[in-house]
């Protein structure tokens, strides 16, 4: 890959030259590439599921962008790196909240989650030995931005406490947390 720098040869001119190369612009640079062929394997399963979710992802980022205001964020996001308020909807569409961590501390919930971006809400459900659903509620976010703190009525011996974690494009993320029996 090559990064032109006087332009005026290849100002007008964009896509293939033939067989050999490539040649596009990005965040204002021209570049000329080794036009990429494509393989000769059959993808594995790994793969297609990639393609699949990376389609997703850039329908979510062509959709989200509509929304000016949305645009800006990703467009904010990206100050800094050779990316574009697209490419960071697209990171932020492929990949799912984390929820790294549920504990408790007294009788309250606390719920430790990330993004790459933002984590837009956190849910919290108390489900009973049974597996009844007891309450649910949202979950108000700490000052440090990763904790999120829930107070439940109640919190049943056997029990489970769940926890969902999404992202600004409605990613999913479900962690559990196993109350003991006493």
């Amino acid at each position: 890959m090559a990064i032109v720098k006087d332009r005026t040869l290849l100002l007008l001119l964009q896509g293939a030259l033939g067989d050999l190369f490539v040649i596009y612009e990005r965040n204002g640079q021209i570049i000329l590439a080794k036009r990429p062929c494509p393989s000769t394997k059959k993808p594995s399963a790994k793969q297609l599921e990639a393609r699949y979710k990376l389609k997703i992802a850039a329908a979510y980022a062509n959709e989200i962008l509509k929304d000016p205001e949305m645009k800006a964020y990703y467009a904010a996001k990206a100050v800094g790196s050779k990316q574009n308020a697209y490419n960071m909807a697209v990171k932020d569409a492929y990949n799912s909240p984390e929820i790294q961590r549920i504990r408790l501390e007294e009788e309250t919930v606390i719920v430790t989650a990330q993004d790459d971006f933002k984590v837009a809400e956190v849910e919290v459900r108390v489900v009973d030995a049974e597996g009844v659903l007891l309450e649910r509620g949202a979950a108000v976010q700490g000052r440090n931005g990763v904790d999120w703190y829930y107070k439940p009525a109640t919190l049943p011996a056997g029990g489970r406490v769940l926890a969902v974690a999404v992202d600004l494009l409605g990613n999913a993320t479900l962690k559990e947390l196993l109350l003991r029996r006493d």
